[in-house]
């Protein structure tokens, strides 16, 4: 495994990387419900994404988190019927929350087709909950988040596609550069299905914490792009910033076009962190 000091960390292989990435989620929500009783996580789909759930969900450190006091929400949304194979709730659920008795008042989907009618309507509902649950916070004087219509998120988590997007962000529409709002309606996704409900890039960027998971040859340009300091309009993966950390958690093949400059000076800075410490 090797460290970047601009928060990357390469795994040797897909295995490596989902069993680290489902033990560091554990530990992260170990250390937020010692502080605040409950946590806080926003979830994606893919391959990656749910390989991590399901580590997390078969690893023995999962009785370390009191899954009944974890809030669920989603990065993005197929708009399809609710029982539909593209859903990224589904697998989440059958890969984590109903194996670990997650409450399913805190596991916030975002709606389906049987919900609305319209795309539209289905992002301003999402938009809505989620200024709902912000509300509740501050009432409740909990720590209030860095947007008032949003709830906190303690660490939310993405992929990264072939083409750079992130959540239903992509390169040149129009949802990468919104801003004003907390979620998007999706029309006409160049990845199927067409229809999707997404949170915006202002919104992903409240989080303490995002954590970009990334495995496979195929996302090595994207990967190679973002960290290089693309725009994201162009490239949506060099958008999100995590409020207190940004972790790119890749394997080795998703590394194999990092720019050599973003390791420039990690030994030194290894020496010196060996000899603070």
């Amino acid at each position: 495994m090797r460290h970047s000091p601009k928060g990357v960390t390469i795994h040797p292989d897909f295995d490596a990387l989902v069993k680290a990435t489902a033990a560091r989620l554990v530990t992260k929500l170990v250390d937020v419900q010692s502080r605040r009783g409950e946590a806080t996580v926003v979830l994606t789909g893919g391959s990656a994404g749910t390989a991590v759930l399901a580590a997390v969900a078969a690893g023995p450190a999962r009785t370390a988190v009191d899954w009944s006091r974890v809030n669920f929400w989603w990065g993005d949304e197929r708009f399809v019927t609710p029982d539909s194979p593209d859903r990224n709730a589904l697998p989440a659920q059958e890969a984590l929350l109903r194996p670990l008795g997650a409450d399913q008042a805190r596991v916030h989907e975002m709606p389906s087709t049987a919900d609305f009618d319209t795309v539209e309507e289905a992002a301003d509902a999402y938009a809505a909950e989620l200024a709902g649950a912000a509300e509740a916070e501050v009432l409740a004087e909990e720590f209030a988040a860095p947007d008032s219509r949003l709830p906190r998120f303690d660490v939310l988590l993405l992929g990264v596609g072939p083409d750079a997007h992130v959540a239903s962000l992509f390169p040149e529409m129009a949802g990468i550069r919104t801003t004003g709002q907390t979620t998007i309606a999706v029309r006409n996704s160049p990845k199927p299905p067409p229809e999707r409900v997404s949170l915006t890039l202002e919104a992903i960027n409240t989080a303490e914490e995002v954590w970009l998971t990334v495995a496979g040859e195929d996302k090595a340009g994207a990967v190679g792009l973002a960290l290089a300091g693309a725009g994201p309009v162009q490239v949506p993966a060099a958008g999100p910033r995590g409020q207190l950390k940004t972790r790119w958690l890749i394997d080795q093949a998703a590394a194999s076009q990092l720019p050599e400059q973003l390791f420039e000076g990690e030994d030194q800075e290894a020496e010196e962190l060996e000899a603070g410490s």
